[in-house]
């Protein structure tokens, strides 16, 4: 159907198509009032009403249930990290086996940093851990045992467990893990999903503890039902192709060549504007650990930057994949190897966002550093600082 030119809700003129899926596709269109440049996706609208069916039957969650865990405990079991579960990313082949789809978020092992933890927000907000709102780190496979945890409320209930119109008052919810039980959940899986959607990464149940708890075995040892490597083998869509054998992934701490920055996703768009700052639920302002600007320059100019800094301040610079890049000291302090990671996002070619988090060693020896010699060293290629003229700021990024 040609759409370019159409105007839609007497504001919006539609241009090109920019990509499509399954359900719906997205089109460039320009606010007739504002010349304002947005993307608009449309959805088909019968094809959602064919696959939206409500909550399922508590056997038929579970067998789902089952499938989804073998396939994430082979993922894990192989140092892949998926980061953005929901059911839009869980398929059904002919025979009703499950598939998990779209790696596009996921990580490898070796993106860990030196504290052992992943550092980069993503996912879906109703479906992302605690943990990963916090920006202070975290494990991948317990960020994804709390995925699958809200997938398996979603098709018990119909419905997410967090949800609020207000994006804040959302993430109150998940960071104390507010939630109700509708009055149809079993005694049994309330109490697993207790220990799933537990807000607390150390002590929230591991998959081999799901995999031995009653309700989730429920099925599992009659003779229709596959083994557990079969469930598996049948759950996943190729993810030896998607990332090829984990033994050739192995991290290297030798100099290379940094790949291009990764794009900025909707987290960092977000977290531009100091209201939506997720940080103050989990630590003080003054211990933040993690702080961002925006510039308008290019990668290959703010790096140069960051080399001269890095030469100022007699500190090891390493560059990784991906726009990652690391300061650390040669000698060790009070608390060990003090070391500084630094991430670099790209919106568009002209403007980029830069996090700095300090991954090990003295938070107060970071805080003096950042703000004796990093951020004035900084002062000609920084746009604005978080915090600093962020509504200004939010309006520029919006309107390109």
């Amino acid at each position: 159907m040609e759409t370019k030119g159409k105007v839609l809700m007497q504001k919006y003129e539609l241009g090109r198509l920019l990509g499509q899926g399954n359900f719906a596709k997205v089109y460039y269109a320009r606010h007739l009032g504002t010349g304002q440049s947005v993307a608009i996706k449309a959805i088909d609208k019968d094809k959602i009403l064919k696959v939206s069916k409500g909550k399922l039957k508590e056997d038929t969650a579970r067998k789902y249930f089952q499938q989804l865990i073998s396939a994430i405990d082979f993922c894990h079991s192989r140092g892949v990290y998926h980061r953005d579960l929901k059911p839009e990313n869980l398929l059904l082949d002919e025979n009703g086996m499950l598939k998990v789809t779209d790696f596009g978020l996921s990580a490898l092992a070796k993106c860990k940093h030196q504290d052992g933890l992943l550092h980069t927000t993503c996912g879906t907000p109703a479906y992302v851990a605690p943990e990963v709102i916090s920006r202070r780190g975290y494990d991948g496979d317990k960020a994804d045992i709390w995925s699958c945890g809200v997938i398996l409320y979603v098709l018990l209930a119909g419905y997410l467990p967090f949800h609020d119109s207000n994006l804040m008052a959302m993430y109150r919810k998940i960071a104390k893990a507010d939630y109700k039980f509708p009055s149809w959940f079993s005694v049994d899986v309330r109490k697993l999903l207790s220990r799933i959607l537990d807000p607390n990464p150390s002590t929230r149940i591991s998959i081999a503890k799901i995999m031995e708890n009653p309700w989730f075995r429920k099925g599992l040892n009659s003779k229709s039902a596959k083994s557990k490597t079969a469930i598996k083998e049948s759950s996943l869509v190729d993810v030896d192709a998607a990332f090829g054998p984990i033994e050739n992934s192995a991290s290297t701490e030798a100099p290379r060549l940094m790949t291009k920055p990764d794009n900025l996703n909707a987290f960092h768009i977000i977290s531009l504007s100091s209201g939506f700052d997720l940080s103050g639920f989990f630590v003080e302002h003054d211990q933040k650990e993690e702080v961002k600007f925006t510039s308008k320059y290019s990668a290959s100019v703010i790096i140069s930057k960051l080399e001269d800094i890095a030469r100022h301040l007699k500190m090891k610079l390493t560059k990784k994949d991906g726009g990652l890049l690391k300061f650390e000291k040669s000698d060790k302090g009070r608390l060990g190897t003090f070391s500084i990671d630094v991430q670099l996002f790209e919106f568009n070619p002209s403007i980029h966002l830069v996090e700095l988090t300090k991954s090990s060693g003295d938070n107060l020896e970071y805080q003096k550093m950042l703000k004796q010699e990093i951020r004035p060293a900084l002062k000609d290629i920084v746009w604005a600082w978080q915090g600093d003229q962020h509504q200004v700021q939010l309006q520029q990024v919006h309107s390109i």
